[in-house]
């Protein structure tokens, strides 16, 4: 037996532990990790012993209902941003006698993007919400990706869209990837 498959065997018997109606919730939990996501979370059910297409629909399923309330939180934090700008902005200068200062940002005082979300952006403008959606896992998590798609100024549903797209082909794919791997590879 190679130590792979020992590996593969020993966390069987350790999940076997678990109730079997608890095991998807676990796989479920670890889908809505940023960086686990439904990938690693799917590959953590195959390796523990679910069947393949529950691995899959409760990794997606943890990772998507992550990613909806990081885009909830992210779309009310711009709604705020920019209903306080309109607000200051109708303010200044137009007051009884108050005169608020308004600091405008400049290319100096914002921070650089990171490499990660100079390719998001950059697929944003190239490909739209869709391809930024489906590509975004290449360079950041979805977590990450969604974040900066209703950040700027994406549309909410038109982001949910696409990500519950995005989750279902990268968490297929893996699974079934993993699945293959497992079966004919490793032998497990």
């Amino acid at each position: 037996m190679s130590p792979i498959q020992e590996l593969v065997l020993n966390i069987q018997e350790l999940v076997a532990r678990v109730p079997e109606l608890v095991q998807p919730l676990i796989v479920a939990l670890a889908g809505a990790i940023p960086f686990v996501e439904g990938e690693l979370a799917a590959m953590i059910g195959l390796v523990g012993g679910l069947h393949p297409v529950v691995a899959g629909i409760a990794a997606a399923a943890g990772n998507f209902l992550s990613v909806a309330v990081v885009v909830a939180v992210t779309s009310r934090a711009r709604t705020a941003v920019v209903d306080r700008r309109a607000h200051v902005g109708a303010t200044v200068g137009g007051g009884l006698g108050s005169l608020e200062t308004v600091k405008v940002a400049t290319s100096e005082d914002t921070k650089p993007l990171s490499k990660g979300r100079q390719r998001v952006h950059a697929w944003l403008v190239r490909f739209g919400v869709p391809g930024a959606s489906i590509l975004g896992p290449l360079a950041i998590p979805t977590h990450f990706t969604a974040a900066v798609l209703v950040g700027a100024g994406s549309p909410r549903r038109w982001v949910l869209l696409w990500q519950a797209v995005a989750i279902a082909l990268w968490t297929t794919v893996t699974t079934v990837s993993i699945w293959i791997a497992l079966t004919y590879v490793v032998g497990v």
